[in-house]
């Protein structure tokens, strides 16, 4: 035996949840419509928000309330009753075709290797050698360094100190 629901119905804390934000919203609406601070615009912009996500808690509310008999669920959940021999008149003709295009799409991302779980990899670049060649600094010129890709970097001439030991 099903209990017997009075009033409020099945979704009881969804309704008070949405009556608490419409007196919530509408509390820091007046606020800001009549008390005279220099933020009544925040106020106002705040409880219409406020006001406005109480419709997500109307609307687990009343979908929460309706009750569908079992007879007709059947239908919508794939189980279809011997006696309307299930693939008859537009309702069958439209499933058939429902079932037909997400079929085709489902093997469409499957054959082309479509979005999958895993992240593609970006292909980096491959690495180029360089080949350092070893010179002796002559006084006055700027050092180079030549590279194995024919790319000549100027480098200042610095001296190195070292500590005897």
């Amino acid at each position: 035996m099903e209990p017997a629901y009075r009033g409020l119905g099945r979704c009881a804390c969804a309704f008070w949840l949405a009556v608490a934000f419409d007196v919530f919203g509408l509390l820091i609406l007046l606020l800001g419509v009549f008390v005279n601070v220099f933020f009544y615009d925040f106020l106002i912009y705040a409880g219409a928000i406020v006001i406005f996500l109480s419709l997500i808690w109307w609307v687990f509310w009343y979908t929460g309330n309706i009750e569908v008999p079992p007879a007709e669920l059947e239908d919508d959940v794939g189980l279809l009753k011997k006696d309307k021999g299930g693939a008859g008149g537009i309702g069958g003709a439209v499933r058939r075709l429902s079932s037909r295009v997400s079929s085709g799409i489902r093997s469409s991302l499957r054959r082309n290797g479509g979005p999958s779980a895993h992240a593609r990899v970006a292909r980096q670049p491959e690495s180029l050698p360089v080949a350092l060649a070893t010179m002796t600094p002559r006084e006055g010129t700027p050092h180079t360094v030549s590279a194995a890709v024919d790319c000549d970097v100027a480098m200042p001439h610095t001296t190195t100190e070292t500590s005897p030991t």
